[in-house]
């Protein structure tokens, strides 16, 4: 699972696995915690504390046509690229 991005201790991740890949989404590690939000940074599955939360929603909004752009190659079974942190 390719690491697209890393800030504030979060690890943001998209990768491919089949059929499992619809709707579009990113999965988020943070300690032990995993979430997984759509591209416009909204919280589908799992939890993360509120501040990281509202952390990866606005790095989503920022880098929304980078994601994307790394979904479509996710689809294409390409590489994907780096998208830049939040600072």
């Amino acid at each position: 699972m390719p690491c697209i991005s890393m800030f504030y201790g979060l690890l943001v991740y998209m990768y491919n696995n089949g059929s499992e890949h619809n709707p579009p989404h990113f999965h988020v590690k943070y300690g032990g915690q995993i979430a997984v939000f759509d591209l416009e940074g909204n919280l589908t599955e799992g939890s993360l504390p509120p501040a990281k939360q509202k952390l990866v929603a606005a790095w989503a909004e920022i880098h929304k046509e980078e994601l994307k752009a790394n979904w479509e190659l996710c689809i294409e079974k390409q590489k994907l690229f780096r998208i830049k942190p939040l600072e």
